[in-house]
């Protein structure tokens, strides 16, 4: 996954890039209430927001590290979140946190961040486990460091 990434300087990117970021950033620490608060505060629209939010990270979620975000979708299925923990602990992942939404049309977010320190593989072998396990749709890396 990390080969799909480049490190551009943001002075040769358009802004809404860089606004993307601080939306992300207000949504996450609370100082905005909700998208919409956020990317009125950051400059931009709803769309530009959604278009580019999974795709533009900061360095220091980009680079190799000891922590990692994951995000997935799961079918609402007995053994599914098992699964996936087992996959993540097979990769030799520590679970730290991990947060799980209700299930809606039959599939639950699942948010979880992991000690990575001792992952023998890549992040780029685990998210293509992960991707390959019944049940786990759309991993996504949101952060590591």
């Amino acid at each position: 996954m990390l080969e799909n990434y480049l490190i551009v300087h943001k002075s040769v990117l358009p802004d809404y890039f860089e606004k993307v970021v601080e939306a992300r950033r207000l949504v996450e620490s609370g100082r905005a209430g909700d998208v919409s608060s956020a990317v009125k505060m950051a400059g931009i629209s709803r769309s530009t927001y959604y278009k580019y939010k999974d795709y533009v990270l900061e360095p220091a979620a980009v680079s190799d590290g000891r922590k990692a975000v994951l995000s997935v979708m799961l079918a609402h299925e007995t053994g599914v979140l098992s699964a996936l923990l087992t996959k993540v602990s097979d990769a030799g992942c520590s679970v730290l946190t991990i947060t799980q939404s209700l299930p809606i049309h039959d599939r639950a977010g699942v948010t979880i961040s992991l000690d990575i320190s001792d992952m023998p593989g890549t992040i780029d072998e685990l998210m293509k486990s992960l991707s390959q396990t019944p049940g786990v749709e759309n991993p996504k890396l949101l952060a590591i460091e």
